[in-house]
């Protein structure tokens, strides 16, 4: 509560600076903006590569389980499902453009041109060369290649070469973890400059009504994802929705307070066991891998938020742009293990990744508490069907 404060206080503080329309500051504040811009593009890479490395070269080593690949099945399922209804409100609803063209220090995204068609686009994703995507921050051959090297170290026999590799990325993926808490607790100062850097040139009924619309898209996906899309998965199952829910709301409650899966974890563990009856071993294997892979929220988030950084970028919104980072998020989603502020960050990282206008995001970031909340409620209510599916499954 108390940062969520700190950053509301800090976009307040940014848009009074933005109004004052006082030249040196304004270049003092897209100075700061630019910095803020560049750290996070220095972690985009890193965080995207070791995220789904050590995501899939910890659990895809049990994909020989019938209860993993059912739950691996489940969550896929349930997280494409959340992106697609996501993808869908956000055609419906079109959230509008923010007149952001003149802002400083913030490229255009590049990386799919309306000359260039998608079979072109395509083959430029698959790389020639293993230092090229790291050097040009390339998304989607980064992932490509992320998703190649962790399913490649599952598949390793166990052995001393492949422990010290997984250490020695784990490691790694701690000391980057490190670097994005020492960003995180700097932010109220890019907030600051982000805010007053969208100030500087929007008018305040323009953001209201834009921004109003992209949290109406993201909440309300994630509350259809909650109430219907999860309800109709248990219901195909032959389980009972109303009974499922009923005996996991001090999970899904503590999620909502939390923000936090991981430290849900074991209220959902012992509620599932207790209070829904899961076998013991099958919530016990599945609730942990679920709350590390299974992001429904976190797909949504990542997906509608991209193609609106985009579309204020200029990129076209078009039908093969939306499936194209439908896939993007859903992958990016289970890789997601672990990073502070979680979809947050990676969406960040991967808009960095294309040049896309990060500064939007900046506004963005004090409603994410709330956002958050929801995600995290709907992440454990998701872990609790999928683990209730397997179980009756099996």
């Amino acid at each position: 509560m108390k940062r969520t404060i700190i950053w509301i206080m800090a976009l307040v503080v940014g848009a009074v600076l933005g109004m004052l329309g006082i030249t040196w500051l304004d270049d003092v504040m897209n100075f700061i903006a630019t910095i803020y811009t560049r750290l996070f593009q220095l972690l985009a890479v890193p965080t995207i590569i070791l995220a789904v490395i050590t995501t899939l070269a910890t659990f895809g080593s049990k994909g020989t389980g019938k209860v993993f690949v059912r739950t691996l099945s489940y969550t896929l399922l349930t997280t494409i499902a959340a992106a697609a209804v996501g993808a869908v409100l956000y055609v419906i609803v079109a959230p509008g453009l923010l007149p952001i063209d003149a802002l400083s220090g913030v490229s255009q995204p590049s990386d799919i041109s309306p000359q260039t068609s998608y079979a072109d686009h395509l083959i430029s994703v698959i790389p020639n060369n293993i230092v090229k995507p790291v050097l040009e921050g390339n998304v989607l051959s980064l992932l490509l290649l992320a998703f190649a090297v962790g399913i490649g170290l599952s598949k390793l026999p166990d052995s001393e070469n492949k422990a010290v590799v997984t250490k020695g990325l784990l490691g790694l993926q701690e000391l980057l973890f490190l670097l994005i808490r020492w960003l995180i607790a700097t932010l109220p100062l890019g907030i600051v400059a982000f805010s007053a850097q969208l100030s500087a040139q929007v008018s305040a009924g323009v953001i209201a009504d834009s921004i109003g619309r992209y949290v109406l898209v993201v909440l309300g996906g994630n509350v259809i994802q909650f109430f219907v899309v999860l309800p109709l998965f248990l219901l195909l199952r032959g389980l009972n929705p109303v009974h499922v829910l009923s005996r996991m709301v001090p999970a899904v409650l503590m999620a909502l307070f939390t923000k936090s899966s991981a430290a849900t974890l074991p209220v959902t563990m012992e509620t599932a066991e207790e209070r829904l009856g899961i076998k013991r071993n099958i919530a016990r294997f599945v609730l942990p891998i679920c709350t590390t892979i299974n992001m429904n929220g976190c797909a949504a988030f990542i997906l509608v938020t991209s193609l609106f950084v985009m579309q204020q970028g200029g990129e076209p919104i078009t039908l093969g742009t939306i499936l194209l980072w439908l896939v993007i998020s859903v992958v990016s989603a289970v890789g997601n293990a672990g990073v502070p502020m979680g979809c947050y960050f990676l969406t960040l990282s991967l808009m960095s990744g294309i040049g896309a206008p990060v500064a939007v995001l900046g506004i963005i970031l004090p409603i994410y508490t709330i956002i958050d909340m929801v995600e995290t409620a709907e992440n454990v209510w998701s872990d609790s069907c999928v683990a209730a599916m397997v179980d009756h499954d099996l």
